[in-house]
């Protein structure tokens, strides 16, 4: 069962935060800051987290860069290693979609990196969905000259009632919102019979992967490397994770929509008329596209964006069947796997992009910036929890678990 233990953080020290506080010092996860956000992100405060996680610089220097400013901003004051080995209890409030308050309540710790594939009955860690070829030396570099861990993957906890253990009083260590008006905050947490509670709740039953797939395999890859040098892996045989427990009112799982470029000529809605009852729902605009998701919803449909406008795709039942027949039970209700086996063999040569925002790519297709979309519903808790249990995967980008932890509450050093 999963190992998953207190760390002493590092920590921005209040008193050398300027006037807008943590919020300034914050980052989004490295992976969805692009250029533009970076320079804002500094402009914000130079001690910006985002120096870390995207260093400055070319390749042959820009990790030793991010490993000097950490180790200078120690130096300096301006980042603190806590006394005591602590957890991190960490909250998101947010509105959801339709407007609703939600929350995600989590803790902060160093998740025991495993050694097997994640496919044994007996594995403590489960990737939840495949991941695309992706390179990871970059992050491998920068664990290697930081030896740190600066953002945490998340992992979903099946041992009920975790939730309840994670409660907590008074105001936290330090809050802040974010961009999109979600709120942010941090309670250190060093009571060790209540430290101890969740540490044992945790290591009850196996944690789902549900983002930094990437980061934690290269987390492995560098404990790998250290142990095939002959050096004890140390600090690094774990991961900062946030643990969550795989509950309903704890998630906002999202879709991850399909942007179709090259389809040459191709017509999407007689591509896909074998395989699924194509009905107009009406010209692309931002509210023809909230109608379509709430009818992809109840219809059980994808949705269709083209140069014509928008359109429901309801599957034929029988051809589903036929498609998914090989998959695990569990993973052939999913959007994705739909998208998989019936519409990307109907569009051959044709390349994928994706996106979690249904407004964002239908815009996109209507300035010409992709050549069609397919909108795809979320998978749901049952459903995550379903594939865990049955050790299997869903396909790439699958889900989108909203909003994201930020980078900069706390950092854990595996020194």
């Amino acid at each position: 069962m999963p190992q998953f233990l207190p760390f002493r953080g590092i920590r921005y020290d209040p008193g050398a935060l300027g006037p807008h506080g943590i919020g300034a010092v914050v980052a989004p996860p490295y992976d969805v800051v692009d250029d533009d956000e970076r320079e804002e992100l500094l402009r914000r405060d130079p001690h910006n987290s985002v120096r870390l996680i995207l260093p400055d610089g070319d390749e042959s220097e820009r990790y030793d860069v991010a490993a000097a400013d950490f180790a200078g901003w120690q130096r300096d004051g301006a980042l603190r290693r806590d006394a005591d080995e602590q957890l991190y209890v960490y909250r998101m409030a947010f509105r959801d979609d339709d407007g609703r308050p939600r929350r995600t309540l989590g803790v902060l710790g160093a998740l025991a990196l495993p050694g097997g594939t994640g496919r044994d009955d007996g594995e403590p860690i489960l990737p939840h969905e495949r991941t695309l070829p992706k390179a990871k030396s970059d992050r491998l570099a920068l664990l290697r000259a930081t030896r740190a861990n600066f953002d945490p993957i998340w992992g979903l906890s099946l041992a009920d009632g975790l939730s309840d253990l994670l409660a907590t009083a008074g105001d936290p260590a330090v809050v802040c919102e974010d961009d999109d008006d979600v709120e942010h905050a941090l309670w250190p947490l060093a009571d060790r019979e209540r430290v101890a509670a969740i540490t044992r709740a945790v290591a009850s039953a196996p944690v789902v992967l549900a983002d930094g797939h990437h980061r934690f395999e290269t987390g492995i890859a560098y404990r790998d490397e250290l142990r095939a040098a002959g050096e004890e892996p140390g600090g690094a045989g774990a991961i900062m994770a946030f643990v969550v427990e795989l509950a309903e009112d704890q998630l906002d799982v999202r879709p991850i929509h399909r942007l179709i470029h090259g389809l040459r000529g191709s017509d999407l809605r007689r591509a896909l008329a074998d395989a699924f009852t194509v009905t107009d729902a009406g010209p692309n605009s931002p509210e023809g596209v909230d109608v379509l998701r709430r009818r992809m919803h109840d219809e059980r449909a994808l949705g269709l964006v083209d140069g014509d406008g928008l359109a429901l795709a309801v599957p034929e039942r029988a051809r589903v069947d036929e498609a998914l027949a090989s998959l695990p039970d569990p993973v052939r209700g999913v959007d994705a796997a739909v998208f998989e086996h019936l519409v990307v063999p109907a569009l051959a040569g044709a390349q994928v992009a994706y996106r979690h925002d249904a407004r964002e790519v239908a815009a996109l297709v209507e300035k010409g910036a992709a050549d069609a979309a397919v909108l795809l519903r979320p998978a749901d808790v049952a459903q995550i929890r379903a594939v865990a249990f049955a050790r299997e995967r869903m396909p790439q980008k699958t889900t989108f678990f909203n909003p994201k932890p930020r980078t900069g509450f706390v950092f854990r050093t595996l020194d």
